[in-house]
């Protein structure tokens, strides 16, 4: 026996086959795969990859397709351009059409209010003339009375209806013809009608017959017409004595110098005679 067998050896074990074969494999394996990594590295370094996108080839049907979209998109736009106008030209047309309707409208007024007035003065100057022909058949057929008494007055009165035409509305005969019906009644203040009057009671319903309406009092009266002069005053005349305004008194020219009024509670409705008892003034309705 040698001396140092009974030290141990310093030598590695020996592998065994198939630790060696296993061993063997396992680095095969890792240096197939390390090559083929780097193959295809080098293969990638050597000849990049990029994605391609094709794009769809135009067709002679897909270019007819399209042609005909925007043919009817310019169709559509010009439709609507075209109905734009329309409606533009539409409205232009309407505004005129109603500015010239009211001009029309505007001018068959005027027409209409021209021959309004002259039909209205026409119509005046018919009854300025028929109340004057009243006012001289009035004033000529009262006869003449020197005396202012309230006897005399009544007896002319009785004389001079017969004289006067039939009653018309609106006109002079109309509001004398009343006054001599109330010949007799009596004086009341504040009277008016239909058996008792006062001054101006009895003046505003003689004028009522006319159509005409009255102030009810003396002042008001004085100042309800045109002012005429006494030496032009004419049959239906207002006449009022006081100044004009403030007046106390009124009575109704009736022709021939005289006029009738309610004149006081011992007279009654009477025709008087201006001589006696001269009035301060006159007015015109009629």
């Amino acid at each position: 026996m040698s001396h140092t067998a009974h030290i141990p050896s310093h030598r590695k074990p020996r592998r065994s086959a198939s630790k060696m074969a296993l061993r063997a494999g396992v680095a095969g394996g890792v240096l197939s795969t390390l090559a083929v990594a780097g193959a295809a590295g080098t293969a990638n370094a050597a000849e990049p990859v990029t994605e391609t996108v094709e794009l769809p080839t135009l067709t002679a049907d897909l270019s007819a397709q399209i042609a005909q979209s925007a043919d009817a998109t310019q169709q559509t736009a010009d439709s609507y351009e075209a109905r734009a106008q329309q409606e533009a030209a539409a409205a232009k047309a309407a505004k005129q059409a109603a500015k010239d309707q009211k001009a029309a409208e505007k001018k068959a007024e005027a027409i209409k209010k021209a021959k309004a007035e002259a039909e209205a003065k026409r119509k005046a100057a018919a009854e300025r003339a028929a109340r004057s022909t009243e006012r001289t058949t009035l004033s000529t057929s009262s006869a003449p009375s020197g005396g202012s008494s309230a006897n005399q007055g009544s007896n002319s009165s009785a004389s001079d209806s017969s004289n006067v035409s039939a009653p018309s509305s609106g006109s002079v005969s109309a509001v004398i013809s009343f006054l001599r019906a109330q010949v007799g009644d009596a004086y009341v203040m504040g009277g008016t009608g239909p058996n008792s009057w006062d001054c101006s009671g009895l003046v505003q319903a003689a004028f009522k017959q006319a159509n005409i309406n009255l102030p009810r009092t003396s002042q008001a009266q004085s100042t309800a017409g045109t002012p005429v002069s006494l030496s032009n005053v004419q049959v239906g005349d207002i006449l009022y004595w006081g100044g004009a305004g403030s007046a106390y008194h009124v009575g109704v020219y009736i022709g021939g110098g005289k006029y009738l009024d309610a004149a006081n509670p011992s007279k009654g409705v009477v025709i008087q005679d201006l001589s006696g008892y001269p009035a301060s003034g006159a007015v015109r309705v009629l």
